[in-house]
């Protein structure tokens, strides 16, 4: 009879530990992520090995995020957006394609940072830029722009490269910047002279254009500032990073947890970890500029202060980003 027992006692925790594994076997967590595939992995891998939860995820530019949720509204495919920038997130809160959260964290986060009723959340800045290719400059005895006329330069005809403003967050960004500095009509005016003239190609990701700078195949990229030293400075490229003088437009880097998503917990829970002072040390990586205070900004980077912003409106921007990009498509006809 004792024997038995301790027979069916182990049955009970073989069954039990089987029973254990498959859940955890189970905690799959799927993303939808606008970083750059590399960045993603690099964060992704680490969030796997802290938690042990398991993450199936695609890699777009935020516009095509956008359009992918928007498509699966009636049967979401994934929990999370991570990453770009959050006038796109806005757009899909408008639509009521995002399930609002507000993060567990250890410290505040400002009223930018988050929507009022917390359907998306900012996990870092960062603001658009130039890059140069130096020896370009060198070659043609010409400054790098620091004007957004600069960009009309005769040297850089058919010399300049960035992505289209209704498929990369950087782009709408930069479009966005402009209309809100001078207004629509006159930005579209400006574009037009600037597509004529200095665009060599739009690209879909907000940062090719950086890696075609260091390449020579292009004179000057617009880029986000922590891209430019992430994919361009860092990486050894010839190049070389300024601001217009004035002034520019910044990101507000967005995370939402989708309606309806398959694993709402489990998205929470990465959620809350990006916000970590573990998480936001990766950023040094990717020279992005963390939210959490703790966090560690990396050598080099460009904070914020450092250059002259507009009061860019990102929730206007957010809200009006259908209007103004077919306003872009109807005029630039791209």
């Amino acid at each position: 009879m004792k024997r038995l027992t301790l027979t069916l006692l182990l049955v009970i925790v073989l069954v039990g530990s089987v029973f254990m594994t498959g859940l955890a076997a189970g905690k799959v967590l799927h993303i939808y992520t606008a970083f750059d595939t590399e960045e993603a992995k690099y964060y992704i891998d680490a969030f796997e090995k802290e938690t042990g939860i398991d993450v199936e995820w695609v890699r777009m530019s935020s516009g095509e995020v956008l359009a992918r949720i928007e498509a699966e509204a009636a049967n979401p495919q994934a929990s999370v957006w991570h990453a770009g920038s959050n006038t796109s997130h806005i757009n899909a809160a408008l639509k009521g394609l995002l399930e609002p959260y507000k993060p567990n964290t250890d410290f505040e986060l400002s009223e930018i940072l988050h929507a009022k009723d917390w359907a998306w959340t900012g996990f870092y800045t960062g603001a658009i830029g130039f890059v140069s290719n130096i020896n370009f400059l060198k070659e043609h005895n010409v400054e790098a722009p620091t004007s957004w006329s600069h960009l009309l330069h005769p040297a850089f005809e058919k010399n300049v490269a960035m992505a289209y403003p209704y498929t990369s967050g950087t782009a709408y960004t930069t479009y966005a910047t402009l209309v809100q500095m001078i207004g629509l009509e006159k930005t579209l005016d400006w574009w037009e002279d600037f597509d004529k003239h200095s665009i060599l190609q739009y690209t879909k990701s907000g940062t090719a254009c950086i890696s075609m700078v260091g390449l020579g195949e292009v004179a000057v990229g617009i880029a986000f500032s922590h891209d430019i030293m992430a994919k361009g400075i860092n990486a050894g490229y010839p190049v070389v990073m300024t601001f217009p003088l004035e002034g520019t437009g910044y990101e507000v880097g967005g995370l939402s947890l989708i309606k309806g998503g398959p694993e709402p917990e489990l998205g929470k829970q990465f959620i809350d970890w990006c916000f970590t002072k573990q998480a936001q040390d990766l950023f040094q990586k990717y020279n992005r500029l963390p939210v959490n205070p703790k966090a560690t900004v990396a050598e080099g980077s460009v904070t914020l202060d450092q250059v002259k912003l507009i009061d860019y409106d990102h929730i206007w921007a957010g809200e009006n980003k259908d209007a103004l990009v077919t306003a872009w498509r109807d005029r630039i006809g791209k």
